[in-house]
């Protein structure tokens, strides 16, 4: 194991309960087994430790303020992922041309849906799924062709705002590529935005037009429609038209079908008046407005190529053979690239939900499969809360197993950790003990990555372990159009996120409040600027954020300032050890992250959710907890309480119970990271 591991394999192993003499024999036959494959696997292996080992990124020039850059970068940042493709609309052309008849976006048909009777008396919708249509890339690209002339039939001006509304679908990815050929500037809203952010979102951008589901024009935009007074024309993505029709006077209502009919008979003259300029906007991303009321930021053609040009490059083997399970909101800046950065590969791109990913996924009827199962998937991005989520689920089954089954899983995990920090691999152990979690995301996931917020180290190396893969843990913003950092494939470490992309570079600014300076030692720290093409152009009609938050230097180029706080390894990785707006300086003057202290407990098998507060008025931290009713349940059972679910919650004792294992939780964190 290198000098960059954060987390020692003997603080993330998990405890087991043999008998000690067997136990012994069993590390024998492991020791035995282990000698006997070492020289194969020493040779296959060696090339990911050494490659581990490497130097990643280096500062530009040896002051303390120096940028670091990608040791592949580091004569010139990349900008344009092929030669003459600076716009996005170039890039799927190229695309198209290249892979003309190859899948590209995959929806599985809904054979049935059934209503389900729960225990409780809950009613949930259960869907059987048959399997994925397909459409290629030319079929993608004339649907958007047709889709984009039709907007513009209906009186969609070039640069001018658009808004999608929708979920994670094919039309959301066709309905954009629309918009980027006949430049229309997409703006973004979560589907899960309240309706007062909602309203804020369509009236600051103006827009006439608004692209969504059924669905949700049933349940959130019907009741909020006559607020938006500029709409014109509402086009839903589903092949009926919705059932709805007390729309406001001057509102029409069109089906994606419709507008695609109406723009393929336009004649050659009318189409593509004005393509888009690498400056011009192509998106104004609404962020998901959890400190307020959401801010747009405004993503130019150029910021999207060199953000995905820089992903793109940390994926090793890209290309036609992999396939991508889409489901995360489309709105979302990560998985938004993830999709173009395997558009513009020849990848297939296969969409699903949180709620039909896996055969236990909620809407999946029991005993139908869920999308993975049929997608089998080798790329799959994900959020730390949806790997959290599986880390828990999987310990619980392991947990209710037989004595014998619970050891030999957790002898095989603690076994395959340490030969992972070893830079050695374990194939038995992924054949015959792993595969069958591995299959719950299909079973074929080469790469997952991860973005969004920090991954806790034991949710990591077991995904590493469990679901037998790479685990790229990124770090980048809406703001830097993404793009930021990525782990290597190779590098097996936890805790960091990797080294700068090679479409951007890195600083760290001196934090005097905080105590972080770029001269410390032995790893430099401080506020983390990124610099480069894949920087955006700043917040919509708000020029006074835009000044607090970027700037550009002597030489033209664009920076963020991020707010996070990150030091750098010696091999150049970068570490995000705490953002500023996180800490709470409390009554004797201590600062305190928030954010350390829920990654710390969220993953206990008692936590379902956790949310730390502090103020400068009191010496303590506060957390509201949102129980899991199983292991709070048994933990009354043990210490002899009873009552209903509500009493329970409401109980002082089981209050002071649940208090100290999250203190005792705490305090054992805290010792593993001083002493590690």
């Amino acid at each position: 194991m290198n000098n960059h591991v954060s987390s020692k394999p003997s603080t993330m192993k998990l405890k087991q309960t043999i008998n000690p003499i067997l136990l012994c024999f069993i590390h024998f036959i492991i020791s035995l087994y282990t000698i006997l494959t070492c020289i194969p696997f020493y040779f296959l292996s060696a090339s990911r430790q050494e490659k581990a080992n490497q130097i990643k990124a280096k500062p530009v020039n040896s002051k303390p303020e120096a940028a670091y850059r990608s040791v592949n970068s580091l004569n010139g940042l990349a900008s344009v992922m092929y030669p003459g493709c600076d716009t996005l609309d170039k890039v799927f052309t190229y695309a198209k041309n290249k892979f003309k008849d190859k899948r590209l976006l995959g929806t599985r048909e809904i054979l049935n849906e059934e209503d389900e009777v729960q225990p409780n008396g809950k009613i949930f919708k259960k869907v059987i799924l048959g399997h994925y249509n397909w459409l290629s890339y030319e079929d993608v690209f004339i649907r958007a062709c047709n889709f984009g002339n039709g907007l513009q039939m209906l009186g969609q001006k070039p640069k001018t705002n658009i808004a999608i509304f929708c979920e994670t679908r094919a039309e959301w990815m066709i309905a954009a590529q629309a918009c980027f050929m006949y430049n229309f500037q997409l703006v973004t809203l979560y589907a899960t935005l309240g309706g007062p952010a909602i309203v804020h979102g369509l009236n600051e951008t103006e827009v006439t037009n608004i692209i969504t589901s059924k669905e949700l024009l049933q349940t959130k935009l019907k009741d909020i429609v006559s607020s938006v007074p500029r709409l014109r024309h509402i086009i839903t993505v589903d092949s009926k038209p919705p059932t709805w029709s007390e729309f406001p006077k001057g509102v029409i209502v069109h089906t994606m079908a419709a507008v695609q009919a109406l723009g393929s008979k336009a004649s050659l003259e009318d189409r593509l008046k004005c393509r888009p300029l690498p400056s011009d906007i192509a998106v104004i991303m609404y962020t998901s407005g959890s400190t307020g009321l959401p801010k747009g930021v405004m993503i130019s053609h150029s910021n999207i190529i060199a953000g995905i040009t820089g992903m793109a490059e940390r994926i090793p083997d890209l290309g036609e053979d992999d396939v991508y399970v889409g489901y995360l909101p489309l709105a979302h800046v990560l998985e938004l690239s993830a999709e173009l950065v395997c558009l513009s590969h020849g990848c297939c791109i296969g969409y699903s939900s949180p709620q039909t990913l896996a055969d236990q996924s909620s809407k999946i009827k029991k005993g139908s499969k869920g999308d993975t199962s049929v997608l089998k998937p080798t790329l799959m991005a994900a959020v730390p809360e949806i790997m959290d989520r599986i880390y828990k689920n999987v310990m619980n089954k392991v947990n209710d197993m037989s004595s014998f089954q619970r050891n030999l899983f957790i002898l095989a995990y603690n076994y395959k950790m340490e030969q992972i920090s070893e830079g050695h691999t374990t194939p038995l152990c992924d054949r015959f003990v792993f595969q069958k979690v591995r299959s719950l995301i299909g079973g074929n996931i080469r790469l997952l990555l991860c973005g969004g917020a920090p991954l806790s180290a034991t949710t990591q190396r077991f995904m590493n372990i469990c679901f037998c893969c790479s685990v790229g843990q990124g770090y980048g913003l809406t703001e830097s159009a993404g793009a930021g950092t990525i782990t290597e494939v190779w590098d097996y470490n936890t805790g960091r996120v990797g080294a700068p992309l090679v479409c951007c570079e890195i600083k760290l600014k001196n934090w005097e409040e905080g105590g972080y300076f770029n001269t410390d030692t032995p790893h430099p720290r401080g506020e983390i600027l990124i610099g480069g093409q894949n920087v955006t152009m700043g917040y919509y009609k708000n020029e006074a954020k835009t000044k607090t938050d970027f700037f550009e230097d002597e030489n033209g180029q664009r920076w963020l300032c991020t707010g996070d706080i990150g030091e750098f390894d010696p091999d150049g990785c970068l570490k995000i050890i705490d953002r500023k707006k996180d800490l709470v300086k409390l009554q004797a003057g201590e600062y305190v992250s928030l954010g350390k202290v829920e990654a710390a407990l969220k993953n206990l098998p008692l936590v379902d959710n956790i949310c730390a507060y502090a103020n400068s008025y009191h010496s303590y931290v506060i957390g509201f907890v949102v129980p899991n009713q199983k292991e709070l349940t048994e933990l009354a059972r043990k210490k002899g309480l009873k009552g209903t679910w509500e009493e329970l919650c409401n109980s002082c004792e089981m209050e002071n119970e649940v208090l100290k294992v999250l203190s005792d939780a705490a305090i054992s964190v805290w010792k593993s990271s001083k002493f590690q």
